[in-house]
């Protein structure tokens, strides 16, 4: 008896369960078979990576970024000039520098500076600074000024441009545009580049690079990945940026520094040639040592290598598509030091003094001999 309720109860509970699933408009079939019919999502969101985070080459950046930009100055040089009707009227050249010791020395373009009545330094912090001309070298297109700081400032630790490799990354800071404190990076381009100079004269050796370099960046450091200078951006090719910029060889601004603080005048000897740096076939094709060398293109009158004999080309020839003077004599060595790219005698003229003599060994007439260069003074028209 007792099972008969029992099972009479199952019954009707089940039956009571079942007309309220039925009767109910929370349910539906649809509901049931929804999830087996929905469609793929046709687009995700990001998903977060756990532990991403900077580059070591972004963070590289960064570290050096956050300590030069304290010790790279914005520089403003006033100029007063008379027009047509000899009516005065003020023009201000702007431009870039950077601190190399705490009492306020500054490195900066001397065509940053050129003219001006008034030179004005701009911290990073703003403050402002009327600053001085203490020595200035236009031939290198180099300045050397200095404030009167308050404190001790942040400066920037030289390096040695004659260190440099093509394919090293290099960061430019300054201030194109009077966009104060900017940061673009890139690599050395090249290295010996020669390029006009904005006095009209030539400037050798140069760093060529593909940092972004604009308006306003002049005087500014080229910073290798330890935070040194190695360069001064100073010039572009053409008016605008295409990623053809070029920088002075810090080691240029350390010969000027040292000149300063030994009381001597600054002035840049020349050797008073164009040269072709040739080596390899090219060399065997003229008849030349094949490591390589310095062919002499033209001397200059009265010019350091003038004075010592030396020999310029008599002849031209064409190598391949190349056009080259011929004749003149083959520079192997200078100072002992083998002659192995174009830059190399112009790096050794920049660590010599007028009145100096730079040994050079030459290759001439089939033979190789050895010739003295007493160093004369270098005029703006002059090459190396």
């Amino acid at each position: 008896m007792r099972t008969r309720l029992r099972i009479v109860a199952l019954g009707l509970l089940l039956g009571a369960i079942f007309i309220w699933l039925t009767s109910g408009s929370r349910w539906s079939l649809r509901s049931l078979t929804e999830p087996f019919l929905r469609r793929a999502a046709s687009w995700s969101e990001p998903v977060t990576v756990k532990g991403a985070g900077l580059s070591p080459d972004e963070q590289n950046n960064i570290d050096i970024y956050r300590k030069a930009r304290f010790a790279t100055v914005y520089i403003t040089s006033t100029t007063v000039r008379r027009d047509f009707f000899l009516e005065p009227y003020t023009t201000r050249n702007l431009g870039s520098g950077f601190v190399i010791n705490a009492d306020g020395f500054i490195v900066t373009n001397y065509h940053v500076i050129s003219g001006g009545r008034q030179i004005q330094v701009t911290l990073d912090d703003q403050t402002r600074y009327n600053a001085r001309s203490l020595d200035i070298d236009r031939s290198d297109d180099l300045a050397l000024i200095k404030i009167e700081p308050r404190k001790p400032l942040p400066y920037l630790p030289l390096g040695d441009s004659d260190k440099l490799s093509v394919g090293q990354k290099v960061l430019a800071i300054g201030n194109p545009f009077g966009l104060e404190g900017t940061l673009t990076t890139g690599v050395v381009s090249s290295i010996g580049r020669t390029i006009q100079s904005n006095e009209g004269g030539r400037l050798e050796g140069m760093i060529q690079t593909d940092a972004a370099i604009n308006g306003g960046n002049s005087g500014g450091p080229l910073l290798n990945s330890s935070g040194s200078v190695i360069g001064i951006n100073t010039a572009i090719l053409g008016q605008n940026n295409i990623g053809i910029g070029f920088a002075l060889p810090i080691n240029r601004a350390k010969a000027l520094v040292d000149d300063y603080r030994a009381g001597r005048v600054t002035e840049r000897p020349s050797l008073g040639v164009t040269t072709m740096f040739v080596a390899g076939d090219f060399a065997a094709a003229l008849n030349l040592p094949t490591r390589g060398g310095l062919l002499i293109q033209t001397i200059q009158a009265n010019s350091s290598a003038a004075a010592a004999g030396l020999r310029a080309a008599t002849g031209l020839v064409i190598v391949g598509n190349t056009q080259i003077g011929i004749g003149g004599d083959f520079i192997l060595a200078a100072d002992g030091q083998p002659v192995q790219r174009e830059d190399s005698v112009v790096r050794l003229l920049a660590k010599k003094r007028v009145g100096d003599t730079l040994d050079l060994t030459i290759f001439r007439d089939g033979r190789t001999q050895h010739v003295p260069v007493k160093l004369l003074r270098a005029p703006l028209e002059q090459g190396a």
